[in-house]
């Protein structure tokens, strides 16, 4: 997003809290992303980031505070009712539906984005409408090719663009994505990274978790970091991870320190 444009807000956290029994996942955490925007949510293990992206989604309900997707509170809506006010998340973990083709997996969601019902959603499954929705989002993320083949010969990498088409298909205008590299070698990773950053490009606003920091700090304007579920930084990412609160909780001083010194010698 140019700095001539003029930024509105699309995301809102305000003063969220996530408590599961005494432990509280989220502690009062606050941002916006605002629309064209491609903000990584990082943090070491355990610091809350998916709860907290669970929480805007609706998978767990904040025990406090609210999310706004533009004006419109969102703490009370259903994860449907969210998907449908245009947010949607690619998950880590790929459970694809091992039985159907790559292109009846990704036209499954297709029509979910039009009816909210799986089982009306799986009746549609071969309707022209969504087939043509479900190749053109495997075409989006470069496995066209194998819309006939089924998930479980396929490997990870190709099962978690898999799931970046599933997730497409929904329309969202809010696209959150939790670990897209995680398992994948340092080329699939480069390549499933340039996928995300076409995305983005294409007019997508984007909240990235993702522990491979190269591709991190490729790709995202801005960094929020969390740590024990607390907010502890938030900001330009050179700036960020220069701070001491996050090279302490999120890298450590040494492993910084590391990082750019090869960036340096590069």
């Amino acid at each position: 997003m140019s700095a001539s444009t003029e930024k509105k807000a699309l995301l809102t956290v305000d003063q969220v809290t996530v408590q599961f029994g005494g432990l509280k996942a989220v502690d009062q955490v606050s941002f916006v992303v605002n629309k064209g925007e491609l903000v990584g949510l990082i943090g070491p293990n355990g610091a809350g980031k998916t709860t907290m992206l669970r929480a805007i989604t609706g998978v767990v309900t904040a025990t406090k505070g609210e999310v706004y997707l533009g004006n419109e509170p969102l703490v009370h809506l259903s994860i449907e009712k969210r998907v449908r006010k245009g947010m949607s998340l690619s998950q880590q973990l790929v459970k694809p539906l091992r039985n159907m083709s790559l292109l009846d997996n990704v036209a499954i969601a297709a029509g979910y984005n039009k009816t909210l019902s799986p089982l009306r959603a799986l009746m549609n499954v071969t309707n022209k409408a969504e087939r043509e929705m479900g190749m053109e989002m495997l075409s989006r993320v470069g496995i066209a090719d194998r819309a006939d083949q089924m998930p479980s010969v396929q490997p990870l990498g190709i099962l978690k663009r898999l799931e970046l088409a599933r997730a497409l298909a929904l329309k969202p205008e809010l696209f959150l994505l939790d670990e897209p590299l995680a398992g994948l070698n340092s080329k699939e990773a480069e390549a499933f990274a340039n996928t995300i950053l076409d995305i983005y490009n294409s007019g997508m606003t984007v909240i990235l978790i993702e522990h491979n920091l190269g591709e991190v700090m490729r790709l995202c304007q801005r960094l929020i970091v969390l740590d024990n579920g607390k907010k502890i930084g938030d900001g330009e990412p050179r700036a960020v991870m220069s701070d001491e609160k996050v090279r302490a909780a999120y890298l450590g001083g040494d492993v910084l320190a590391s990082k750019q010194a090869e960036e340096e010698h590069a």
